[in-house]
This record gives C-alpha cells, structure tokens and sequence, in this order.
C-alpha cells in the first residue's frame, strides 16, 4: 500500500477519517501494517500491501486471529488484545 491512500481513506463500519497507519514491514510499499481507527477501536490489516478494509461481517475471523498472532510483538495493544472486531483477547471477554 502506498502511503499517500492514507488521505482517501475512512472507516468502513463509522466513517471516521481519524485512521492511524502503524507500518510493520515496508519496503518500497507498505508491504504488511495496520489501519487502526480512532472513532471505534476497529484496525483493518495491510496484507501483502493490499488494506483490507471491509466491515464486520465480511471480516474473516480466522484471517484476523493469524495476522494479530503473527505480528502480537509489534502491535499496539489496543489492536492485539482489543481492536474490533476480532482480537487476541476475545478469551476473557
């Protein structure tokens, strides 16, 4: 993903703008990362640069689970163990 979609972009489930872009491989695009949003606590994974922006309910779970357990280290918690709609942390909820 090229850095400049980030000024396109808004949340597809609230439609906030307030996305923040947390780069976790990079090389000549944004290869791997996460678009966090700050209206409703949703992140949206940046797979082999392709941001997959979709709301809930077309959100593969089993998807989310291996890209937040592959990258848990490098994640804010407020993504790993809370983000929306799946985390890491949906055992003790």
């Amino acid at each position: 993903m090229k850095r400049d979609l980030m000024e396109l972009l808004a949340c597809p489930m609230c439609r906030s703008e307030e996305l923040e872009l947390i780069v976790l491989a990079e090389s000549v695009e944004i290869d791997e990362g996460v678009i966090a949003c700050g209206g409703c606590g949703r992140y949206y994974p940046i797979i082999d640069t392709i941001p997959v922006m979709l709301p809930d309910q077309l959100r593969d779970r089993e998807e989310d689970l291996s890209f937040l357990t592959r990258w848990q280290r490098k994640l804010p918690r407020r993504v790993a163990l809370e983000g929306r709609p799946h985390s890491l942390g949906e055992a003790g909820r």
